[in-house]
């Protein structure tokens, strides 16, 4: 099976969905990696502010924060190689990664009924 790992820029929660100004995008892949997760998919994703030493115990990225730094994330890993950076992936090319077989009614995603993942105490 392959691995999946995201390693996001500093963001106040684990997947950035919070807050009065919620990113569209980031509520799609937040929607996107529950979905992988469901099917099973070996997928992770580490927030810089929360998890700095994921950042620095990885030679890729740790590598790759010297040469393009924070403003260059997020970075995605399938199987510890880079295979994008600088946005989120698409449902689309998270399943191509993972290997799925899947309908095309099951790469669309209605972002409507997500939900934010911090507490009114969060700090956005």
């Amino acid at each position: 099976m392959k691995s999946i790992q995201v390693f996001d820029p500093s963001m106040c929660c684990s997947s950035g969905v919070c807050g009065t100004d919620v990113d569209a995008l980031l509520v799609a892949f937040s929607a996107d990696v529950d979905w992988l997760k469901a099917k099973n998919v070996d997928i992770e994703r580490f927030n810089l502010a929360q998890q700095p030493m994921a950042f620095v115990e990885h030679a890729a990225v740790a590598g790759f924060l010297e040469t393009a730094g924070a403003e260059g994330l997020p970075l995605t890993l399938v199987n510890d190689q880079v295979v994008l950076t600088g946005r989120y992936a698409t449902r689309e090319e998270l399943t191509r990664w993972a290997g799925l077989n899947v309908t095309a009614s099951e790469t669309s995603v209605d972002v409507s009924t997500s939900t934010s993942c911090c507490s009114s105490s969060c700090k956005c």
